[in-house]
């Protein structure tokens, strides 16, 4: 399990797999579409630990195309650490075992979004 933002990816790790990547029934190509980063994003555990004979399966839900891709590679890292817990120190060093916290912050009484006031009319 993944999390960032309102995003939240089950990733399932396969091993002695093909290196193929699918994302709620697609390749991990067709999902994320011409977005580079989002599919540098996804692999980025894996090319920490310079490994391509997984084959995964995610199931992702909520928020957007960022959200998502940061939400299966934090799972990734999560699942390649229970697969085999050497391989923790390096992806903690790279930063991929900390869930991202930041959350869009909630509409408050009063104000137009969260923190943004009316505007004052002196008269």
């Amino acid at each position: 399990m993944g999390r960032r933002k309102t995003a939240v990816a089950r990733v399932r790790v396969f091993p002695n797999g093909d290196g193929s990547i699918t994302i709620n029934g697609k390749t991990a190509h067709n999902y994320f579409g011409q977005r580079d980063t989002h599919l540098a994003a996804v692999a980025a555990p894996m090319r920490v630990l310079d490994l391509n004979n997984y084959t995964l399966t995610v199931r992702v839900v909520g928020g957007g195309a960022s959200g998502q891709a940061g939400a299966i590679r934090h799972g990734l890292a999560r699942a390649l650490v229970r697969l085999n817990p050497d391989f923790k120190l390096a992806l903690r060093k790279a930063g991929y075992l900390t869930r991202d916290p930041r959350m869009k912050e909630r509409k408050k009484p009063g104000l137009k979004r969260a923190r943004k006031a009316p505007q004052y009319t002196k008269r």
